[in-house]
């Protein structure tokens, strides 16, 4: 079989950085593709957004008719009906913004939550080296930031383009008609402001962008302190935590004024310079009314139409900036998306064949790719046979989990091969191998649900007698019984209502339930007190029965009752053998049990 490629390269969520003035537009692609499915609606949306931009472009057409007929004829009749007129049109205008608005936000929400659930489903696809590389903050801001983001694109800012741009085009052509030498003054004064606001936006964008990332920095170390605030105060740091604190908003405090003062200067040149357009064209045209060329109702409409075409720039070149962040936010998605898991079901899979758990390690060796000079396993060989318990010692480093996680696929071999069942891994589907394996660490993973809904986890589908079954026999049934609402009792995050004895055996519990044909004990017992232990070691001793069983272990009791006691040093299988062999041969072994690496009341007659 073909070894699979490992990539050196470390992917990175960081924030990639677009060619300066370009705007890429692959990401926008690959977001309209999700309103595929909503097409119909998405149309819908679109010309009811045509029909309304076009009908506000009917207000300077009444209001000219209005001054052009209060003027000269100065006929109520006639005003009235304008007026009644303008109203039907005003009711049609709102019916139309109302179903644009209400689609555009229903596209905005749907595409959403199709993207958090695509995301998330992409991330518990994603092997655990992923992961590895990456922070949990920069994932969960994916989940958030980002694809809020992403919402307002869809929902709002897309549709404030296509309204703007449809007023532009509509309000320039209109121009020309009404006055095409207005017209070309207008498009004369108009671009050098749009080029201001421009650079000017930049500049902008800048400064909130590096207020936001303080602010960022202040949230990642509030973060931090939170999930260690026992940590905080058992070193009585709070004062200094809270002052760090107090400098980073102050900072933060610092930068947002800078920005302010920006920001008002921007609005008020912006705002100097539309006036000073309109004035120009006041002035022009009134002398044009003066001479009769135009009428008070021809400068009306003209005058209205300027206003509406320069605020159709100026939000376009506001909606640019928006669009930037909207195609960075939507890129970071699509990377998640579009990443090819290292880890997957092979093309072909072999069914997992029916048998009692045998394991085989053939000449394995391994190096993390991001540290491929640094090899973790070398050239291992070892036969777990069906039903037989074999304990992984060594000194922290040897490569023991790490033997572990490629027996569940977490990782693949870079060279060797690990079989189960006498497949080699890579040919099974995930679901098979990793359904016949379970696991127990040493720090049990909890979810903040009940009780039951930990130990279900094992088993899709598992009844109220089999959980309370399986919670019988890891010994977890009287104490859970003491809670006051039992089974249904809530374990917090990570389990912290539960004693470490008690999470361990909820553990077993699950693990019980899964009925694995492989079991792995990852320390499962080193952090227990002897009372604990004692009830968790019966428990193991259950679920461990007919079972083949991997232990990494630091307790000599779970070590010397193993059928055999595998020694790692440095990636390598130094030793292989009975307690009381191993112990005969005066080795690695014997070495790590004088030096007290076992822990526990059996190693003073070891």
């Amino acid at each position: 079989m073909a070894q699979p490629v490992h990539s050196n390269s470390s992917p990175s969520l960081a924030d990639p950085q677009p060619p300066k003035g370009r705007l890429r537009l692959d990401p926008l692609w690959q977001l309209l593709a999700l309103v595929g499915p909503y097409k119909a609606k998405f149309w819908i949306a679109t010309i009811a957004l045509f029909v309304s931009s076009g009908l506000g472009l009917v207000y300077p057409q009444a209001a000219r008719n209005a001054v052009d007929i209060g003027l000269a004829s100065g006929s109520m009749d006639k005003l009235n009906q304008l007026t009644w007129v303008l109203v039907a049109v005003f009711l049609i205008q709102a019916g139309f913004i109302y179903i644009r608005h209400y689609l555009m936000s229903w596209l905005g929400e749907k595409v959403v939550a199709d993207l958090r659930v695509q995301v998330f489903a992409k991330l518990l696809r994603l092997p655990p080296g992923w992961f590895q590389e990456r922070h949990t903050g920069e994932i969960l801001s994916r989940l958030a930031s980002d694809v809020t983001v992403v919402e307002g694109l869809v929902g709002t800012e897309l549709s404030m383009a296509l309204r703007n741009g449809v007023t532009l085009l509509g309000g320039i052509v209109l121009l020309f008609v009404e006055n095409p030498k207005l017209t070309l003054m207008m498009l004369a004064i108009v671009p050098p402001t749009v080029i201001f606001m421009v650079v000017f936006g930049r500049k902008v964008r800048r400064l909130s962008r590096a207020v936001q990332d303080r602010h960022a920095i202040t949230s990642t170390r509030v973060e931090e302190v939170v999930s260690s605030m026992q940590t905080v105060q058992a070193f009585v740091r709070e004062p200094r935590e809270a002052e760090t604190y107090r400098g980073n908003i102050l900072a933060a405090f610092g930068q947002s004024l800078h920005l302010i003062r920006w920001r008002a200067l921007f609005f008020a040149v912006i705002t100097l310079g539309v006036s000073l357009a309109i004035a120009a064209i006041v002035w022009v045209g009134g002398r044009a009314v003066v001479r009769h060329e135009l009428s008070g109702g021809d400068l009306t409409a003209f005058l209205l139409y300027t206003v509406m075409v320069a605020g159709a720039v100026g939000a376009l070149a506001s909606l640019g900036g928006a669009l930037q962040r909207a195609v960075g936010a939507t890129e970071r998605l699509f990377e998640i998306l579009n990443a090819e898991p290292a880890i997957a079901d092979p093309e072909h899979p072999v069914d997992l064949p029916k048998g009692r758990g045998a394991v085989k390690f053939e000449d394995v060796r391994f190096v993390y790719p991001a540290r491929p000079d640094h090899p973790v396993l070398q050239g291992i060989t070892l036969e777990v046979a069906p039903g037989e318990s074999v304990a992984l010692v060594g000194a922290s480093g040897a490569g023991k989990t790490t033997l572990t996680a490629l027996l569940q696929r977490f990782h693949d071999v870079t060279s060797g091969r690990v079989t189960f069942e006498g497949v080699d891994v890579r040919d099974l589907r995930l679901a098979d191998l990793r359904h016949a394996i379970a696991i127990v660490a040493q720090e049990p993973v909890l979810f903040s649900g009940t009780v039951r809904e930990n130990i279900a986890y094992g088993r899709e589908g598992a009844t109220e007698s089999e959980v309370e079954q399986a919670a019988r026999d890891a010994h977890a049934h009287e104490f859970i019984l003491e809670f006051p609402d039992g089974y249904d009792t809530k374990v917090g995050e990570r389990g912290v209502q539960l004693s470490g004895g008690q999470r361990q055996r909820v553990a077993i519990a699950r693990a019980l339930l899964a009925d694995p044909r492989v079991l792995i004990l990852d320390e499962a017992t080193s952090n227990l007190d002897a009372e604990s232990e004692s009830l968790v070691q019966k428990a193991l001793q259950r679920l461990m029965e007919g079972r083949t069983t991997l232990i990494i272990a630091h307790r000599l009791s779970t070590v010397r009752n193993a059928d055999a006691i595998a020694v790692l040093e440095h990636g390598q299988l130094i030793e292989r053998g009975r307690h009381d062999d191993l112990m005969a041969l005066d080795g690695v072994y014997r070495r790590l049990v004088e030096h007290q690496v076992f822990v526990g009341t059996e190693r003073e007659t070891a």
